[in-house]
């Protein structure tokens, strides 16, 4: 395989040593414009955990890409695509637009290794302890709607940051399989068929959920 680009999508506040780092947030796009950032927290229209985050890519090397429309690297280009934890906040429109585009730029053979939370843990938990109210909110997928004017500029500024949508391993395999990857693999933490991964975090968010590896076809 020719490619050598390694992409973290998605990435926050992990991105990865030697690879191309990218996120959606709003965040990277203010943290690139002198004293934004301050004012936006002197209004109240960001908290402190945004402004923490702002202030985080301001230092370190995250590009601001929407990978449900175009990431900026060349078809084929890429020998792995890695995304943990950003498919659960895609809907199902923007989802299949995702991975379009992670087809679009793997090379033949390239790896696209995902982390989601599981859904069949949580459901087997909801089973052995038959409480409801910790089911439905540990599933993150419904949250408050802001009642504040604050609230809701907030929320048109940084978009909904809760869960759209859950996978099981057999769910998120299926779905990796009619968008034309072949060969998805549910893999222990730690566990990979990238060579040589590099500073790749095998094992991150590892009791969250769990990790799926398939591959473009050749």
């Amino acid at each position: 395989m020719s490619a050598s680009i390694r992409i973290n999508v998605g990435c926050g506040r992990t991105p990865t040593a030697g690879w191309r780092n990218f996120d959606n947030s709003p965040s990277i796009l203010c943290s690139r414009v002198p004293f934004l950032p301050e004012l936006l927290r002197a209004l109240r229209l960001i908290g402190a955990q945004s402004f923490e985050f702002i202030c985080f890519a301001a230092t370190h090397d995250v590009q601001f890409a929407n990978a449900t429309k175009a990431l900026p690297v060349p078809t084929g280009s890429a020998e792995v695509l890695y995304a943990s934890h950003m498919l659960e906040h895609l809907d199902r429109i923007d989802v299949e637009a995702f991975l379009r585009e992670a087809r679009r730029v793997l090379a033949p053979g390239g790896v696209i290794r995902i982390a989601v939370p599981d859904i069949r843990a949580l459901a087997e938990r909801y089973l052995a302890e038959a409480d409801a109210d910790e089911f439905v909110a540990a599933t993150l997928m419904s949250v408050p709607r802001p009642r504040s004017l604050v609230g809701r500029l907030q929320l048109a500024l940084i978009g909904p940051r809760h869960h759209l949508w859950m996978y099981d391993a057999a769910s998120l395999s299926k779905l990796l399989l009619r968008h034309g990857f072949v060969d998805p693999s549910a893999l222990p933490p730690g566990a990979t068929t990238i060579e040589n991964p590099g500073a790749l975090d095998l094992c991150e968010r590892h009791d969250e959920g769990f990790y799926i590896e398939a591959r473009a076809p050749r």
